[in-house]
């Protein structure tokens, strides 16, 4: 089985693959969609609706070496001509694959995941180190209190109550 196809199995179990053509037009429209891959025996119509989708959502669609049965059986369909991932380490990773089959057709997309992907990672690290900032600036030094001396309280009377537990006073004089 081909890496590709375990990157694309992968995803599906992490919940980061949108499969079919409604749901990946919502992941595009609302921006999820990282990168669109096109079965090479699909429609010719449904590799129109995914170039238009790609554009829409700037997305990279490339069409893959594989038939909608060997994609279908990756994400536990029968068949499926059209899937997006929606994480862009994934993405990326998935589009390194396939231009190290092939340069010519998917370097550009490849480079381009690339450096969104290294954006998005700069950007985890970034809001990280602000959100331990922010822990830190809310944490105060924790302080044990003063112990008491031992003969301080030697001159005292020490009062015990008795009853329950929120019982009155009794005060004796």
């Amino acid at each position: 089985m081909n890496s590709v196809l375990h990157l694309i199995g992968l995803a599906r179990k992490a919940g980061r693959l949108a499969v079919g053509e409604d749901p990946v037009g919502e992941a595009v429209k609302s921006r999820e969609g990282k990168l669109l891959l096109v079965a090479c025996d699909a429609a010719e119509n449904t590799i129109r609706r995914a170039g238009h989708m790609a554009e829409s959502g700037t997305a990279p669609c490339l069409t893959v070496p594989f038939t909608k049965a060997e994609l279908g059986h990756t994400v536990g369909r029968s068949s499926c001509a059209l899937l997006a991932f929606t994480d862009v380490g994934l993405a990326c990773a998935a589009a390194e694959k396939l231009a190290a089959e092939d340069p010519e057709q998917y370097g550009a997309a490849a480079e381009l995941l690339r450096t969104r992907a290294r954006r998005a990672l700069e950007r985890q690290k970034e809001r990280r180190t602000r959100e331990k900032e922010r822990q830190a600036a809310r944490s105060k030094p924790w302080a044990a209190p003063p112990r008491k001396k031992e003969g301080s309280a030697a001159g005292k009377k020490s009062r015990k109550r008795s009853g329950p537990k929120g019982a009155p006073r009794r005060h004796e004089t």
